[in-house]
């Protein structure tokens, strides 16, 4: 299984970006998908995440203003973003959870993508 993520950059405060992750190797709506950003000096975080019916969750911290998607032909995994503010600022993870149970905790996650920078500026 490998994982591309693509559509980092850098923006200013209450700016947009959707980031894209692609799966290579395996049958991305058979998974549990997930995003995870991890900032400076700080553990990874689990944000946002999409079982395989479809049932999406997403951490408080980013309720209200990111939103988890995918689409099962092109193994494509989308995390909108919205509002952005420098809190926001990180790297950002796909992860995929072949076992199929939904979690918020790295440790359950067996493939990550190589991460791909949200920087947000003031």
């Amino acid at each position: 299984v490998h994982l591309t993520e693509s559509g980092g950059g850098s923006v200013g405060n209450g700016e947009s970006l959707k980031l894209s992750c692609v799966a290579s190797g395996g049958r991305l709506g058979g998974w549990v998908m997930a995003w995870f950003r991890q900032r400076q000096d700080n553990e990874r975080e689990g944000i946002a995440v999409i079982d395989s019916n479809g049932l999406a969750r997403v951490a408080k911290s980013v309720q209200g203003r990111f939103s988890i998607s995918d689409h099962i032909n092109t193994n494509t995994l989308y995390l909108q973003m919205n509002n952005l503010s420098s809190e926001d600022t990180a790297i950002y993870y796909c992860a995929a959870n072949t076992r199929g149970f939904s979690s918020f905790h790295a440790s359950h996650y067996e493939y990550w993508g190589q991460g791909t920078q949200v920087t947000v500026s003031s």
